[in-house]
């Protein structure tokens, strides 16, 4: 028997995070649940990732969106 991870975050990078996130939400609706600049001005996936890999508490809340939005890509 494996042992399974309860994380559901375990394994998923956070480009793939992000790219779902953008391809579920859009930058637009995205930047109005997490206002951060990255996703409201001039967005793009790669300077999103600059910005949350150096910013702790912002990667939270896109990793908590990411979790949340989980029941609804299934």
């Amino acid at each position: 028997m494996q042992n399974q991870s309860k994380d559901p975050l375990h394994g998923i990078t956070l480009q793939k995070i992000v790219e779902t996130l953008v391809d579920y939400y859009g930058f637009d609706t995205l930047g109005e649940l997490i206002p951060i600049k990255c996703f409201n001005s001039n967005p793009s996936v790669k300077s999103s990732l600059t910005f949350l890999r150096k910013t702790d508490w912002a990667r939270k809340k896109v990793e908590d969106l990411y979790i949340k939005t989980l029941p609804k890509l299934s």
